[in-house]
């Protein structure tokens, strides 16, 4: 895996010459657009040249993202092929049990994943009618059987009407006092659903230790949950977000006390590392309460870096590039995704044998990290053999 590191006075026809490749597949790989300008200190994914005929084979990772109904269709048919299963976001759910769907339609979507060989998987996450979330509805399902009953009844009789292969079950803030509920939930529902052929995956809140304080935490038991679904994803990624101080969204060193944990309370084999498709821009100085930074998304954030003359730095214990810039008298701190921060995530999931990565979220493409995916994780063979 090689990876350049843009140093003052680079350009894209001297990159390509020192590292082998042509311009067109280092333009290509990297997104980099005319008049194809260089931010220093931008990290570049430098590809292979593969062999004419060599093809994509057999991937040795489960691959999987969110994305919402409205996503472009362009960005779609580009992620897909990189792609095992892509997930719905979001179906929810009202006090009685009733499937509530998503505003957009999302049926062209499920089409494309099927046209494309990918398993569309229904993510259910608890928004009520009004298309909010309202974690009091947790409580309400998990300890109440009939509305659990009908719900599930809905969920199966909807995921074959829509084609869906699976379902997703993403709830955040699970009450201490439902924990034991949460799981056996979760349970009825995998045990009913593989009847009919659909596995049942859940996205957990980052723990690192059983006893970890927190509404976030302390209703998700890792060791139960991994036994009750068929898969399950650390939500490994919002140290940094929108409302607190600036800093990297998924710092390695934090992401790795989670799957730490993580693995000594369930098999490698069923966890998939959550990674984030998006960094935050946050106006400084930064004031508790009363800063918000804006969500951005890799290439963005290039753009950004190259338009103000801004040089991006690397931090080495999060593993994440950042930089600094000025608009209209104030200074902004910038934290994001690139090719470096991205081999870390992947060199953790080699490292402690996971076998899944899933991304939030598929909203915006992002070349470098599917070509690097499929380099470390696939097996090329020649399409005549």
């Amino acid at each position: 895996m090689t990876i350049y590191v843009v140093k003052e006075g680079d350009n894209v026809d001297a990159i390509a010459q020192s590292t082998g490749i042509s311009v067109e597949l280092l333009l290509w790989a990297n997104q980099i657009e005319y008049p194809y300008r260089l931010a220093v200190g931008q990290s570049l994914y430098i590809p292979e040249e593969r062999e004419a005929g060599a093809d994509r084979a057999t991937r040795g990772l489960y691959v999987f993202g969110y994305a919402y109904p409205f996503i472009n269709s362009r960005v779609l048919d580009e992620t897909l092929p990189y792609l095992t299963d892509l997930y719905v976001f979001s179906y929810g759910f009202t006090a009685e049990g009733n499937l509530v769907h998503p505003i957009s339609d999302d049926r062209w979507m499920i089409q494309a994943a099927r046209d494309a060989g990918v398993g569309p998987v229904m993510t259910l996450t608890p928004i009520d009618s009004s298309g909010t979330f309202n974690n009091n509805l947790i409580t309400v399902l998990v300890q109440n059987l009939s509305v659990q009953q009908r719900l599930i009844w809905e969920l199966g009789r909807t995921m074959q009407e829509k084609g869906f292969a699976g379902l997703d079950i993403d709830f955040e803030y699970v009450r201490a006092q439902d924990a034991a509920a949460y799981v056996e939930f979760v349970s009825r529902t995998r045990q009913i659903l593989n009847l009919f052929g659909y596995w049942v995956t859940v996205a957990l809140a980052p723990k690192t230790s059983a006893d970890q304080k927190g509404l976030l935490y302390e209703g998700i038991d890792y060791g139960m949950l991994g036994q009750a679904a068929d898969r399950v994803m650390l939500m490994t990624y919002e140290w940094g977000y929108s409302q607190g101080p600036p800093m990297a969204v998924a710092p390695i060193h934090k992401v790795r006390r989670v799957v730490e944990y993580a693995v000594s309370e369930i098999p490698p084999e069923k966890i998939s590392l959550g990674i984030p498709n998006y960094g935050y821009d946050w106006p400084l100085p930064y004031e508790r309460g009363v800063t918000r930074a804006n969500t951005i998304h890799t290439l963005e954030a290039i753009r950004l870096a190259i338009d103000r003359g801004s040089e991006i730095f690397f931090d080495q214990t999060a593993k994440s590039p950042y930089f600094y810039y000025w608009q209209y008298g104030i200074r902004h701190e910038v934290w994001f995704e690139d090719p470096r921060s991205l081999l870390a995530k992947f060199q953790l999931i080699q490292e402690f044998g996971l076998t899944g990565a899933g991304y939030w979220q598929l909203m915006n493409f992002f070349r470098a990290n599917w070509l690097m995916l499929e380099e470390l994780f696939s097996v090329y063979r020649h399409t005549d053999e």
